[in-house]
């Protein structure tokens, strides 16, 4: 397994829990119609200040998983280990495809609210401060990847990478260094986000009120070596980069980022098919929107839906779900064999780009979920 490789992965295949459904297949549809998933908040269920938000429909972790395991599990667990499971398909993996596959999965704290409800329960308990141990390991961070390996058989390397909207960029990065330094054969990497009270009200605070509605969900895709692939390629990962802009100049950290990636994949800017801008709240976003422009053109952005305007802020999930709106799309245009270039920034500072090369025979609607 320690064989060290230089070409560049393959992703092979995909799934995603989202507003639009609890499935790959559902994600694919919404994005090709561009359905809105936009719904009035049940503050009877949800005591937070949004008006609106884009949730799973009908999500509920003991339904998707069983009773068993499942009983203190948080959303956000639920979530990753849900669309896991579609991805890998039914079964254990045999042991050495159990070795050989790494997990790698990106969020912005883990569960906000698992986090909060622990503190709470134990500054609020009995003394000595009673805390129901079966929710401690969801207050970590590393939990929902963890949990994704114990319950689906996984020993490769397991990580998470908490770096906001860039998130899933980040986990595909790093899941192709683990294959390209050999200590994984295959790799599962995506990200997650779940809406809970606490998230709503420390984006509320932290955006002044201002931030617009949020979403959910994972997106969770499979990343193989070229030569060695088990199922057919949705495209070629050439490039990923990152910044971090500190003085609130996005546009130019995006461009740096942009025209690194497009020269490190040997892509001109006019190859371009479809670019994804992640649609950041406030400046970082107009300024990422001005700067894939410039760097591709407005034909190849429209051509790809605003997540943003369909599924609402999906935080940590949102670079991976635009990864997953490409795949949907490519399988129904005319992209094969054509760049793909994804951008994610966080107003927080965090940059990304991914450039990815749709392949020439992505098989029947990209396949998510298979």
């Amino acid at each position: 397994m320690k064989t060290m490789t230089t070409a560049a992965p393959v992703i092979t295949g995909w799934s995603a829990i989202s507003p639009f459904g609890l499935d790959g297949h559902a994600f694919a549809t919404g994005i090709r119609e561009g359905r809105r998933t936009y719904a009035p908040v049940d503050h009877a269920v949800w005591p937070v200040p949004d008006e609106f938000a884009c949730l799973v429909p009908g999500f509920n972790v003991t339904e998707l998983l069983g009773n068993k395991g499942t009983r203190t599990m948080n959303r956000t667990t639920g979530l990753a280990v849900a669309t896991a499971g579609q991805v890998l398909g039914p079964g254990k993996p045999t042991a050495r495809a159990a070795e050989g596959t790494a997990f790698t999965l990106g969020t912005t704290t883990g569960s906000a609210q698992s986090m909060m409800d622990f503190t709470r329960q134990s500054l609020v308990g009995e003394r000595p401060y009673l805390v129901e141990p079966a929710l401690v390991p969801y207050g970590v961070m590393n939990v929902a990847a963890a949990r994704c390996a114990i319950w689906h058989g996984l020993k490769g390397p397991n990580t998470t990478i908490a770096t906001g909207r860039p998130a899933g960029i980040s986990a595909l990065s790093y899941a192709r260094r683990l294959l390209a330094t050999g200590r994984a054969e295959r790799a599962l990497a995506g990200a997650v986000e779940e809406y809970s009270v606490a998230r709503s009200w420390l984006h509320h605070h932290s955006r002044n009120g201002n931030g617009g509605p949020l979403g959910e969900g994972a997106a969770i895709f499979v990343i193989e070596p070229a030569s060695s692939a088990t199922r057919r390629p949705l495209a070629t990962l050439l490039a990923t980069e990152f910044r971090t802009c500190v003085d609130g100049d996005f546009g130019t950290v995006i461009r740096m980022a942009i025209r690194a990636a497009l020269a490190r994949g040997g892509v001109s800017a006019d190859e371009v098919f479809l670019a994804s801008p992640s649609g950041a709240p406030g400046p970082a976003g107009l300024a990422e929107r001005a700067a894939l422009a410039e760097a591709a053109n407005e034909t190849a952005i429209s051509r790809v839906p605003d997540l943003v305007e369909l599924i609402a802020d999906a935080g940590a999930a949102s670079a991976a779900f635009q990864i997953a709106a490409v795949l949907s799309l490519a399988a129904v245009l005319p992209a094969a064999g054509k760049p793909a270039l994804i951008t994610s920034v966080d107003p927080d500072g965090a940059v990304a780009c991914a450039l990815l090369r749709l392949a020439e025979d992505p098989g029947p609607a990209g396949n998510p979920g298979e």
